[in-house]
């Protein structure tokens, strides 16, 4: 298994920098096909981490096994992430809804510093 771990305090700027972060991962171990998808869940998991951080550090944890990629954000935060049902006028809410449909599976550690999701590795066809 391999992947890669950072910590940084919470500031808005990161989201963007952790998503170039993940994306030269996925370009490294040639999983392009992901990026799409791995840079939406990263873009709101971090987001989430970052408004609920409460000033501690925010983790981004990516580890890519035989057939998935796991992505874990850690905040600090006891209160763990919940999905909302986000009506249309709503300018947020949706964020773990959109990684809903495009995880293989999500949630949130027992003690609720960290919510994580996986992604499916495609089999590649010769």
């Amino acid at each position: 298994m391999s992947g890669f771990e950072v910590d940084f305090l919470p500031a808005e700027f990161r989201v963007g920098q952790m998503r170039r972060i993940a994306a030269a991962h996925l370009r490294h171990w040639h999983l392009t096909v992901l990026t799409d998808d791995v840079v939406l869940a990263i873009s709101e998991l971090v987001t989430n981490a970052i408004q609920h951080a409460e000033g501690n550090p925010v983790g981004l944890r990516m580890r890519r096994a035989v057939h998935e990629l796991r992505i874990e954000v850690t905040d600090g935060s006891p209160i763990p992430a919940r999905r909302r049902d986000a009506g249309q006028a709503d300018e947020s809410g949706r964020g773990l809804q959109l990684v809903n449909a495009i995880a293989k599976e999500w949630g949130t550690s027992d003690d609720g510093t960290m919510t994580w999701c996986s992604l499916a590795i495609p089999e590649v066809r010769s």
